[in-house]
């Protein structure tokens, strides 16, 4: 008899929601290792747009760090931007593979967190929530690329996926950072 009962009970905590998730359902919940060794707490960015992007530490990207550092610059008081080291992109989804930290300096005064994964069973969170209608309540989604950019609204929604190619100058992204 106790024995059904514990079956009972399970089943019900799975079946509800109950069972403990490790993908906050609200984006202010993230609190992640940043690449200077602090904390990124999201929680921190209430009232300010959010545009997270998977960056690289390859070098053959360099120019795209100063555009996001220049947007950052610009608009300062009502965004910010989180990069996301990665290497996903030079190895096999789901890899972790190359995600050593390096003594590499990025020119960039926004936060960057550690290196994650943002691809696979393993991956990040945070990345997670971004890609998974469940979560982030706009659509599934698959991070296509280093440079993917997402756009989270002043109240925690995401409103906005950008592809690699897109520049942070571009109307499209620029538009969606302006409107009020």
């Amino acid at each position: 008899m106790m024995k059904f009962r514990l079956i009972i009970l399970l089943n019900f905590f799975l079946l509800t929601g109950y069972a403990q998730e490790s993908v906050p359902k609200n984006i202010y919940e993230f609190k992640v290792p940043a690449n200077n060794g602090n904390i990124i707490d999201f929680a921190k960015y209430k009232g300010k747009k959010i545009l997270i992007v998977n960056t690289t530490s390859r070098d053959d990207h360099n120019h795209q760090y100063a555009e996001l550092e220049a947007a950052y610059q610009k608009y300062k008081n009502k965004l910010v931007i989180i990069g996301f080291l990665t290497n996903d992109f030079a190895t096999p989804p789901g890899s972790k593979k190359n995600l050593s930290t390096e003594n590499k300096i990025y020119n960039v005064t926004f936060p960057l967190a550690s290196k994650v994964l943002v691809r696979g069973e393993d991956m990040a969170p945070v990345y997670k929530w971004l890609t998974t209608k469940k979560y982030n309540k706009l659509r599934d989604n698959e991070v296509g690329g280093d440079f993917q950019k997402y756009l989270v609204n002043e109240k925690g929604k995401l409103m906005a996926i950008f592809a690699p190619h897109d520049l942070v100058t571009s109307p499209q992204i620029v538009a969606a950072i302006e409107k009020k």
